[in-house]
């Protein structure tokens, strides 16, 4: 009989402190085995985890995917080892001993941090500090909006977070505390981490604020315990559960490395080994007479018990699921959207096609939106107190609010990286498709999210509008020259920076098209011409495309993204009065543009000279740019502040520049 199987009549009743002991040796062992790792904060939170799974946290192992679990975030994520033993111990799928053995091993589910996708039961990517405590702000916000769509028979989850003094010090803390105090998100419940510890020393050596006040101060509640207490620990579990008014903070103080005759309370039990003597002695203190990596059954089945507990809950669920309308069914397990999205953007394209009026891409993009909020119950808005500016928000949207979850916009305040990780968080969730609006120059306050919701493959989408020097008298603080460069070189991210209001309306179709990668969507403050009179085709799909092609063989390929396309239409028609031919290619996304053919890259670029125009910064644009004949027109420097028609000509970036770079290219050539 496997231990898997073991029956808990069978077997002698564990203690919780034995339960506890179970991942305390688990960590240790691993993390020696590994000869790398983080065996403290394992060890000094177990008897807080224990009581946790133990006592509240609504799961079922064998379904990890149940749609009405709690959530448990280990914000903390160096600590891996806490979650991946606990996911052992309750019988997660595929997360067996040799997982275990396997920790930080190349092709292991058991990574250094803990990677969502890798094993059942990890719910985010965590390690980056903070970050997984602004994901829960977005999970515990998601509950409330489907919630409040499908009634609380259906979805009623708690989200717990284990955060520790690393990721209270980080500033996204503050962003993420602050937003879901505001919001009442009361059945969120925080548990720290208390043990006063980082890599240096002790967290004297930097801070000395009183965490407590400032959750109280952001409008939680709060309550210290010994985090050794089992007793002490459950009631509070117990009374942040029985008031969910506001959410919880849960000070649990406690001693890292705990167990350990010689590295308990001291930063050596961090970040490395314990070493064999002092595992041996540790294993002494604690009673845990056991080998490496061995659980006796009686541990083993008690922790499995744990894992099966709400089997039955979890099957009363799904009849009353089955027997709920169809809506309920396809927010809570998802649809297929792809024939409402098209419809509505081909019905987008069709307005745009006929408007012969100017508008920012910003505004196209507001217009886009307005055409997929009312088929799309899925589409949650919101803006990091921009809304105006970004065109994030429409006459379908009502706010989302501490009294009334229905609605589909969330101001998120100014609170870039707040608004980036909580959006991974309501994606991770699986029931929404989070939107969520800044000017590109702040994605440099998010990209931390923003890498992470690649690195997960989660359908987040940013609306980064003033995307250029085009957003004028602002001036170089808030011109993002390098940006959007800096953001095509995160793999698994679509940036989209589309010319008119038809690639506007391709760029939404295609982002939210793309249900395992984010999309950026770069957009501008200044009008741009409708450069498409045709919008049959989703041309954007392909990343590039000619737009504007001369009768016979071109002379020269002109490059341009987003409004700067319109200049090298200019240019190529200037350039066809001296009876030059150029070719013009609009590259709303180098990514797609790159997943090509090498014969479609070959058609759409030509075999001629190439100038390449972005008011933005040259170092993505060499991967287009063959040789010293080839041009790239663009910013070398920061901007400034003056009217946009002023910049551009300041900075040589006209059509006329375009255009005399291209006959110089091609004398060179000839």
């Amino acid at each position: 009989m496997s231990k898997a199987q073991i029956k808990a009549d069978t077997v002698p009743a564990a203690s919780r402190g034995e339960m506890a002991n179970a991942i305390r040796a688990l960590a240790m062992d691993a993390v020696q085995a590994a000869n790398s790792g983080h065996p403290g904060m394992p060890m000094g939170m177990a008897d807080v985890a224990t009581v946790l799974f133990t006592e509240a946290l609504k799961f079922d192992a064998s379904a990890p995917e149940w749609a009405n679990r709690d959530r448990f975030v280990l914000s903390a994520g160096h600590g891996s080892m806490l979650l991946y033993s606990l996911l052992y111990l309750t019988g997660y799928p595929g997360m067996t001993i040799e997982e275990i053995k396997n920790f930080r091993q190349f092709g292991s589910k058991t990574a250094g941090h803990p990677e969502y996708g890798h094993a059942p039961g990890i719910e985010t990517t965590t390690g980056p500090l903070g970050q997984g405590l602004a994901n829960a702000v977005g999970m515990a916000l998601s509950e409330r909006l489907l919630a409040a769509r499908v009634g609380s028979e259906l979805i009623d989850y708690h989200t717990y977070v284990i955060a520790g003094d690393g990721c209270l010090m980080e500033g996204i803390s503050q962003e993420a505390i602050s937003l879901a105090g505001h919001l009442k998100l009361g059945k969120l419940i925080v548990l720290w981490d208390d043990n006063s510890i980082t890599i240096d020393g002790a967290t004297s050596l930097s801070v000395s604020d009183s965490e407590v006040k400032r959750f109280e101060a952001s409008g939680w509640n709060t309550t210290k315990v010994d985090g050794h207490d089992a007793a002490a620990v459950s009631a509070a579990i117990k009374a942040a559960k029985a008031d969910p008014s506001k959410p919880w903070l849960i000070a649990c103080k406690t001693q890292i490395g705990y167990g350990s005759p010689n590295k308990a309370g001291k930063s050596s039990a961090h970040g490395e080994p314990l070493g064999a003597e002092e595992i041996k002695n540790t294993r002494e203190k604690l009673g845990w007479p056991y080998g490496p990596f061995e659980v006796p059954d009686h541990i083993l089945s008690a922790w499995r018990g744990v894992g099966s507990a709400h089997e039955k809950l979890r099957a009363e669920w799904a009849k009353r699921l089955s027997a709920a309308s169809p809506e309920a069914n396809a927010l809570i397990a998802g649809r297929d959207t792809k024939a409402i999205v098209a419809k509505a953007i081909t019905e987008a394209k069709t307005a745009f096609t006929s408007d012969t009026a100017k508008r920012a891409t910003r505004v196209w993009s507001q217009l886009t939106i307005e055409r997929l909020v009312p088929v799309l119950p899925e589409l949650i808005g919101g803006s990091a107190d921009l809304s105006g500016s970004n065109g994030t928000r429409t006459k379908h949207h009502n706010s989302v609010t501490p009294e009334n979850f229905s609605g589909n916009y969330i101001h998120y305040g100014v609170r870039e990286h707040g608004m980036a990780a909580a959006m991974n968080g309501i994606a991770l969730s699986g029931s929404f498709i989070p939107y969520g609006g800044t000017f590109l120059v702040f994605a440099d306050y998010c990209r931390p999210s923003i890498r992470l919701s690649a690195l997960m493959q989660q359908r987040v989408l940013y609306v980064l509008t003033h995307d250029s020097i085009g957003l004028g008298e602002d001036g170089p603080t808030h011109q993002p020259v390098e940006t959007l460069s800096s953001l095509r070189a995160i793999p698994n991210l679509n940036v989209f920076r589309p010319a008119d209001g038809v690639e506007t309306a391709e760029c939404w179709e295609l982002a939210i098209a793309a249900t395992e990668t984010p999309s950026v969507l770069a957009l501008s403050r200044q009008a741009v011409p409708n450069l498409r009179g045709d919008g049959a085709e989703n041309l954007s799909a392909k990343g590039a495309y000619v737009l504007k092609a001369p009768e016979g063989k071109r002379d020269v390929t002109l490059l341009a993204t987003g409004s700067e396309v319109g200049l090298a239409v200019e240019a190529a028609a200037q350039l066809a009065k001296d009876g030059i031919k150029a070719s013009v290619v609009s590259m709303p996304s180098f990514e797609l543009f790159r997943a090509q053919s090498e014969a479609y890259q070959r058609e759409v670029l030509g075999d001629v000279p190439r100038i390449a125009v972005e008011a933005a910064t040259a170092q993505c644009w060499y991967e287009w740019l063959r040789n010293k004949s080839d041009v790239f027109i663009g910013m070398h420097g920061f901007g400034a502040s003056a009217p946009a028609g002023k910049l551009y000509e300041h900075f040589g970036i006209t059509a006329s520049h375009v255009a005399d770079a291209a006959r110089g290219a091609i004398s060179k050539s000839a």
